[in-house]
């Protein structure tokens, strides 16, 4: 039978590495003397394998990614340290065993061959998000195999499932194993970040290694999905799977170091795994979930409602819903331009509107451009009926647009923004995470029309009505 040794959240800086940081490492040098006494608690056990999961290897919106070359290698010199050099032996036995328990619980792999390499013209090399930890592991111990796994945009109960099916994986090899969570926390943490800054990354990065000191599971896997995404982590669904692959351990766990200067987020944790209780909380987390998503129905208005229900049942019946009767009198009687966004677990999973008023009333603009956000907008596929139960609404009903003079007439907090150039336009809603700046605003805006920022471009504003 085999054993989960421990389980580690490792940062993956490169500027740690002495041949990338040429010195400037020594400004994050609690992180490097954390990692240190990870990588000698890693030595002590002399684990056969040890499992990376990682945010920066082939990661896929819909699936977790397994690698299953037999041999695992890459270098730094993207970062300038070609010198450093990786070859791992892929624990192909154990990923095989993995695969299987993933794909008994209908848990969506991609085995990273070299059918998949040439399909989405991926790099064979490892991610750094690998390298690093094991940077400093292998400085101390490295005769093992490795596994490398990279994290899906999957909702986090079924990332916790997964990490679920990584252990049983485990349990029924002879392996000894050793977990690494690759991830950084904020990358908004202080106002010298590069990435920008908000409040919320300090916020985020305290809170979440506050629940891990604890092991509060329940906490980090129902924890604001508005945070995470304002906080720009990379790490918080690395941890959904580790603590899923400690689900049912007595886990002792113990933070080691947290620091941002270069203002992201590096925290090191270790979790020393004792008795195997076999009590499992995932079917608590799912539950959890159910009911999160029944307050927000609880807590509709009509505009949200009917949207749902616009969409629902188009995917059931394949054609248009009537206007109910019982809306609000100015449903009927109004006329807008209307967006609809869909939410699942967190992530966008469609948003289509109009900016001026297609249909005759604000009731029929709902109905329509629900069944667009859910079937028209290019970025993802139509949504399926087994969905529908986790997704979110949201509406915004528009005012006219208004030409801008200058841009010290934005908000982005207040006003969305639309710029043209001849054919092209490009829309962005009003309050929109992430979105700070007027600049920033814009320049999603530009993006999102193909107008280079030089051109001579015109500038609209408009309000919304937020329903969600």
């Amino acid at each position: 039978m085999g054993t989960l040794l421990s389980c580690y959240l490792m940062p993956h800086p490169p500027i740690i590495v002495p041949e990338v940081g040429r010195g400037e490492e020594k400004k994050i040098q609690k992180t490097i003397d954390s990692l240190n006494t990870v990588s000698i608690n890693i030595k002590e056990k002399k684990p056969d394998t040890i499992i990376v999961v990682t945010p920066h290897g082939y990661v896929f919106r819909d699936a977790v990614a397994v690698t299953v070359f037999s041999s695992l290698e890459g270098d730094l010199g993207q970062f300038g340290a070609r010198g450093v050099r990786f070859e791992f032996e892929n624990d192909l036995e154990l990923v095989e065993k993995i695969v299987e328990e993933s794909r008994k619980k209908d848990i969506p792999i991609a085995e990273i061959n070299d059918e998949l390499i040439k399909r989405y013209a991926l790099s064979k090399k490892l991610d750094h998000g690998t390298m690093v930890p094991l940077y400093f592991v292998t400085e101390h111990y490295a005769t093992f195999k490795l596994v490398h796994i990279s994290y899906g945009f999957l909702p986090f109960e079924q990332l916790y499932e997964f990490g679920i099916a990584i252990n049983k994986a485990i349990m029924e090899s002879n392996k000894k194993v050793v977990f690494i969570a690759s991830g950084d926390l904020s990358h908004k943490l202080t106002p010298n970040s590069p990435n920008g800054y908000t409040p919320k990354g300090e916020i985020f990065d305290n809170k979440l290694l506050n629940l891990l000191s604890e092991m509060r599971v329940e906490e980090i896997i129902g924890m604001d999905k508005g945070l995470i995404e304002e906080a720009a982590e990379c790490g918080f669904r690395s941890v959904c799977v580790m603590l899923g692959a400690l689900d049912g351990y007595e886990v002792k766990a113990e933070v080691l170091s947290h620091e941002g200067p270069f203002g992201v987020g590096y925290g090191v944790a270790q979790f020393e795994v004792d008795q195997y209780k076999g009590t499992s909380l995932l079917e608590k987390l799912y539950r959890l979930k159910r009911q999160r998503i029944e307050e927000i129905r609880q807590k509709e208005d009509s505009y949200v409602k009917l949207a749902r229900e616009s969409l629902e049942y188009y995917v059931k019946n394949r054609k248009p819903m009537l206007v109910p009767q019982g809306l609000p009198e100015e449903m009927y009687s109004r006329r807008a331009g209307v967006f609809v966004s869909l939410h699942k677990d967190g992530e966008l999973r469609g948003c289509i509107g109009t900016v001026v008023p297609q249909r005759k009333n604000i009731a029929e603009e709902i109905i329509k451009n629900a069944i667009s956000a859910g079937f028209e907008d290019p970025r993802f596929e139509p949504v399926e009926e087994h969905e529908l139960k986790d997704i979110e609404y949201s509406v915004d009903v528009l005012t006219p647009p208004q030409p801008v003079k200058s841009k010290q007439e934005l908000n982005p907090k207040k006003y969305g923004v639309i710029v043209r150039k001849g054919y092209r336009s490009g829309l962005l809603l009003p309050d929109l995470e992430g979105v700070d700046t007027v600049e920033e605003q814009i320049s999603i805006a530009l993006r999102k029309a193909g107008i280079s920022p030089d051109e001579d471009y015109t500038i609209e504003k408009f309000e919304v009505e937020r329903h969600k």
